[in-house]
């Protein structure tokens, strides 16, 4: 039986949200959608569409303050419940998304809502991938496992990289105005699949943005004190992004892959004592840009073109050459800071929750890291985890977000 938007959210606990031709929130661009003046909310958060869009939107929204990224396993019998599921995720995020407020039951049951903040706009987007190992003997799905996708490999400075906080079934990307609202969406997800989907790691992260950030300027900067992500490609730019980012027909992808993109995550933590310790001038070579204005070395701004003088051994050279070619292996980066406490040896757990999208994993990710295999900045940063997922478009009319992979 095929569930209407209306029964999937009461499914998942949710009131139906005004989403179809004629609601308060069908969006057919990725233009923000709605403003809040809401007391105690910034005044500049939105409402983020789910549907009527080419691409989820959490994807090229601008960098938020604070978020979540989370590997979940599936725990169901056979592709009818799966599909069930995952109908019922795509209802439960197309929820929380909205701002709308839950159904206030009556009687002794649970509240719906976990109360945590206020119903109204919060900046709120959630990305969903499928990991590779979706695509396994339980579902039917083999035929239609997007081409490049596979388990995260083990790269050079991976030794601690373990399985328990790598791969999944299923990805989660929360972006927010406030960790509260990271929190409350996480929350509103997961307490509608408890026992079929399973977290199989999680990191919340947070970022301090810079107002005047745009092309050619970073959003914030890492817990290594550099400014993070000058260099993403302009996103107004259609042609480029159909280029480097999205999916396009000729591929050779699953019909239901064209117009979505490959998801890298990966957190990597940060050996900040040992960076603390380490003198200005070395920490800048490391980069080839300036700490406090991310110029690149002997330029003024952080937006000016670099001269690398022919010598690769920079990080941004070797993550970015701009060589004839090496436009093939742009990427969107995005990323949250982390913070979570110590770790047996009483040292800082700091990092960064990176994590890029891009039209092919070969060209994009993998090609990069291989690059930056042996660079120097590895003696200071050690990854712990993460994965490989592939990210739907965003779905249309009345369809959720897996009806096309399941379809």
């Amino acid at each position: 039986m095929t569930l209407s938007r209306r029964q999937l959210f009461t499914a998942t606990g949710g009131a139906a949200v005004a989403v179809a031709a004629g609601g308060g929130l069908t969006a057919c661009s990725d233009d923000l959608a709605r403003t809040s003046t809401t007391a105690g909310r910034a005044a500049t958060s939105v409402v983020y569409p789910f549907r009527g869009i080419r691409h989820q939107a959490g994807i090229t929204a601008p960098a938020s303050a604070a978020g979540l990224v989370m590997g979940l396993d599936v725990r169901v019998e056979d592709r009818a419940e799966l599909a069930t599921t995952l109908a019922s995720l795509s209802a439960s995020i197309e929820q929380v998304m909205s701002g709308e407020a839950y159904e206030v039951r009556d009687g002794g049951f649970p509240p719906l809502d976990t109360g945590i903040v206020e119903p109204g706009p919060t900046g709120t987007s959630v990305i969903v991938g499928v990991g590779d190992s979706l695509f396994d003997d339980r579902f039917g799905l083999a035929d239609r496992r997007p081409i490049e996708l596979q388990p995260m490999p083990k790269f050079a400075n991976d030794s601690l990289v373990r399985p328990e906080r790598s791969h999944g079934d299923l990805s989660i990307v929360v972006n927010a105005d406030s960790s509260e609202a990271a929190v409350h969406a996480l929350r509103q997800i997961l307490r509608a699949h408890r026992g079929t989907l399973v977290p199989r790691w999680m990191r919340e992260g947070f970022n301090q943005l810079r107002p005047d950030a745009g092309p050619g300027r970073a959003a914030g900067r890492n817990l290594l004190g550099f400014l993070d992500g000058t260099a993403n490609p302009d996103l107004s730019d259609d042609a480029l992004t159909d280029a480097f980012l999205w999916v396009q027909d000729g591929d050779g992808q699953p019909d239901w892959a064209v117009g979505g993109t490959y998801q890298a995550i990966r957190v990597i933590r940060m050996m900040v004592e040992f960076w603390d310790r380490t003198r200005l001038n070395e920490q800048e070579a490391i980069f080839f840009r300036r700490r406090d204005s991310g110029a690149p070395l002997g330029k003024e701004l952080e937006s000016d073109e670099p001269d690398f003088g022919g010598s690769f051994d920079s990080h941004i050279a070797r993550a970015n050459p701009r060589t004839p070619g090496s436009e093939r292996n742009l990427m969107l980066r995005r990323g949250f800071n982390y913070a979570g406490g110590l770790d047996d040896n009483d040292q800082l757990d700091q990092g960064l929750l990176f994590t890029s999208y891009q039209r092919s994993l070969v060209d994009g990710f993998v090609t990069v890291q291989r690059r930056l295999d042996g660079e120097a900045l590895e003696e200071y940063i050690r990854p712990l985890g993460g994965g490989f997922f592939f990210v739907p478009p965003a779905p249309q009319g009345d369809e959720h977000l897996f009806a096309r992979l399941l379809a």
